[in-house]
């Protein structure tokens, strides 16, 4: 019998998870392995500096999304207390180009510490300082550099050089790592037994906090002790839509990526499938549109997901895992981009989160103390007949929704296995252009009048998704990790 599959952006991300089900763990200690050892095999897109979502389903659990996202910082600040300058970098990926900012005044308060502890304490059955200690040697030790990772360090090149602490640890040298170079840090394997040893207390009120909080004040930064004592893990219901007569839950309010997928899904539902490149860009349009200021505002407000679909209808990293007893853990964490503030004797880089423009539609340093950022990332699980079927989530800023909405359609509509859907040509809309890897019907979008900007290759640019599917009939398990940022699934 399969001991079940993980799927990740990186094989010893993956291999740290596997490992844990062969042991005997559940899926829940296999994406706790998974996300720790990810700290030191994909440090730029995740670390103890970032924050995420979690979402667990299946053998019986009541689904439930575990929220430890960044929240914006200020607690105990005066009010006319000025943060430093956003500094702005350019990142381009060939067709397309984002702005994002980085500096002390970028970061917001972490969540993966708290995370990580409340998975384990809800869910787990293998100690934490265990699930710690693979990824602490791996950080010890060095993880080389995959071509991928080697692409993503040479992409925030501007980041990483932006600080004296960042040169030292992700620049050596004064160049940034490269493929085949060894990632390494000393302080981080410390930080991740630190963890293991005693949990979240010392990131939140101890050692660790102080630290954190003094060395961004002194730089300029928001973030204060009086953030990370206040910050927990929230445990929300997910959102849920129809699809094709199963049942889809993502990542609730006051997250937008997940109540934006289920939108899309419910819309797509009222018409035919598999539905046609035209009609994805026309719901991928329609629901942008959805993002307003009244929608940032009210996304903290209760019940907003059932308004809205009464109305209407009316650098990230992703693991899924789903284990033999039909348990299934998908989570989504991101650094954002990392703001260059590494926290010395500590291997902790802050997140950026706080300087994401996407993630701050009302303007920088608008939201209140304490707000979660309203982030994009939405884990999902697609539930036939009250079994989880498929367990899926992806990296990409504000092309996850766009991502794991074409997958779910690609196995649902059209029939492919996860690892065709994953693989398969993807198109992202935004701002009035259609963004579309090579396979997409580009004449039928030119014919209705869009206007393409087209790929010359599959591109990190669409996204990472990792997924796990269970087939219905004989319950094996497959898994499927996006090349595009070098993914992987292993089975255990």
């Amino acid at each position: 019998m399969s001991h079940g599959v993980v799927a990740a952006g990186h094989p010893v991300t993956a291999e740290a998870g596997a490992a844990v089900l062969r042991a005997g763990g559940n899926a829940v200690d296999a994406a706790v392995a998974a996300m720790l050892a990810s700290w030191a095999a994909e440090p730029l897109l995740t670390g103890p500096g970032a924050g995420g979502y979690m979402l667990v389903a299946g053998a019986g659990e009541a689904p439930t999304l575990l929220d430890f996202f960044v929240e914006a910082p200020g607690r105990g600040r005066a009010a006319d207390a000025a943060p430093a300058e956003l500094t702005p970098v350019e990142v381009s990926f060939g067709a397309a180009s984002q702005i994002f900012n980085c500096g002390a005044a970028s970061c917001g308060a972490y969540g993966n510490p708290a995370g990580v502890c409340e998975a384990v304490a809800r869910w787990g059955t293998v100690p934490l300082a265990e699930l710690a200690a693979p990824a602490a040697a791996l950080s010890r030790e060095g993880v080389r550099l995959t071509a991928q990772q080697g692409y993503v360090f040479a992409q925030l090149s501007g980041i990483l050089r932006s600080t004296a602490e960042a040169r030292a640890l992700f620049a050596p040298g004064g160049r940034v790592l490269r493929e085949g170079e060894p990632f390494r840090s000393e302080d981080l394997a410390d930080t991740i037994e630190l963890l293991g040893a005693e949990g979240a207390a010392p990131f939140y009120t101890g050692a660790v906090a102080g630290r954190v909080a003094d060395w961004l004040e002194e730089r300029g930064g928001l973030l204060t002790r009086a953030d990370l004592a206040a910050y927990r893990a929230v445990a929300r219901e997910p959102v849920a839509a129809s699809y094709r007569g199963r049942e889809v839950l993502t990542n609730p309010p006051p997250n937008a990526g997940g109540v934006l997928v289920a939108l899309a899904l419910a819309l797509l539902d009222r018409g035919p499938a598999p539905p046609r490149a035209v009609d994805l860009v026309a719901v991928m349009e329609r629901v942008q549109a959805e993002r307003t200021d009244a929608f940032a505002v009210g996304l903290d407000r209760p019940r907003f997901a059932e308004e809205l679909f009464a109305t209407r209808l009316g650098s990230t990293t992703h693991i899924s895992v789903m284990d033999g007893g039909g348990l299934a853990c998908t989570v989504t964490c991101t650094n954002g981009e990392g703001s260059g503030l590494v926290v010395p004797g500590t291997g902790l880089h802050v997140n950026n989160v706080m300087g994401e423009q996407d993630l701050n539609p009302l303007g920088f340093h608008r939201f209140p103390p304490g707000r979660r950022m309203p982030s994009m990332m939405a884990p999902t699980v697609v539930m036939g007949e009250g079994r989880v079927e498929l367990v899926l989530g992806s990296a990409g800023s504000n092309r996850i929704r766009s991502a794991i909405l074409q997958t779910i359609v690609g196995v649902v509509d059209r029939g492919l296995s996860a690892g065709e859907a994953v693989c398969a040509p993807r198109l992202h809309f935004e701002d009035g252009v259609v963004y579309a890897e090579p396979g997409v019907d580009e004449r039928a979008l030119r014919a209705a009048g869009r206007e393409i900007a087209p790929f010359r290759a599959p591109n990190l640019f669409f996204g990472g998704v990792q997924a796990v599917e269970r087939d219905p009939q004989t319950g094996r398990l497959t898994g499927a990790g996006d090349p595009r940022r070098g993914g992987v699934a292993v089975a255990a």
